[in-house]
């Protein structure tokens, strides 16, 4: 790998690493940033083949978890949305000492549904639609993404607005990146393995997401009963964007909490 992941590094505090979901870029924590910053050093990362990382070809969810780790604080708190949160928690299972407090936001350990275990997702149908409208125009199915992702919040147009213009600020998506991001999302699952997760953990849900049904908090709640979680009764696929102040305070106390 040539050239170096693009991070953008703020603030005073504990340490805090921000992972950004699929068709995205770490611009989208924009706006809690300023929460954030007067409580944390906040790390932000655009993920390979995204934003100003476009350039760098994208791995798997496994490789992208040692990538980020190689360029990381030593110890933080990790903070995966969507897509990220699957990074955030292979990171935190393959080396815990680096990632002593995990933070999932609507996100799930395996994304697609699955009829063979009754497991709530995203239908695979959505997926290879998805894959199939790429090739054609990926601009626009990025924006049916983010449609999909608001859908059900109560300021869907709004956070429409600031979700499109956080990507349209920094360099379009690699398009393998995300043909490979649509394949991790329809194949990766790490249900397995959530129960060796030993350091603090949150999951944050929106009560109205289409994406991540919050039904599966209540099945995480058995798999991972070492985890707590949070759900946000107004909210869809993007918390930290519809309701930044809720989300920012949900953090800081459970940071706060679990305090080394």
């Amino acid at each position: 790998m040539t050239t170096k992941l693009h991070w953008q590094t703020e603030g005073q505090g504990s340490d805090l690493v921000l992972i950004h979901g699929w068709g995205m870029n770490g611009a989208v924590w924009q706006q809690v940033l300023p929460l954030l910053t007067p409580y944390f050093r906040v790390h932000c990362v655009d993920l390979p083949g995204y934003g100003h990382s476009a350039s760098i070809d994208s791995p798997s969810i496994e490789e992208l978890a040692h990538l980020l780790l190689e360029y990381s604080p030593t110890a933080a708190t990790w903070v995966g949305w969507s897509l990220g949160g699957l990074v955030a928690t292979q990171a935190a299972l393959l080396a815990p000492e680096r990632v002593n407090r995990l933070v999932t936001v609507a996100s799930s350990p395996k994304f697609a549904a699955d009829k063979a275990t009754s497991w709530r997702g995203i239908q695979p149908r959505v997926l290879t639609d998805f894959q199939q409208q790429l090739s054609n125009d990926f601009r626009l199915t990025i924006e049916r993404f983010m449609a999909l992702q608001a859908m059900g919040s109560p300021t869907a147009r709004q956070d429409i607005k600031l979700l499109k213009q956080a990507v349209l600020s920094r360099p379009q998506p690699n398009p393998n990146a995300l043909s490979d991001g649509l394949i991790q999302l329809a194949e990766v699952d790490l249900r397995e393995q959530l129960a060796q997760i030993q350091q603090p953990w949150l999951r944050m849900y929106g009560r109205l997401d289409g994406l991540v049904p919050v039904k599966i908090a209540q099945e995480l709640d058995e798999l991972a009963p070492q985890s707590q979680r949070q759900v946000f009764a107004a909210a869809s696929h993007a918390p930290f964007i519809s309701h930044p102040v809720a989300f920012t305070q949900a953090l800081r106390h459970f940071v706060e909490a679990h305090d080394d």
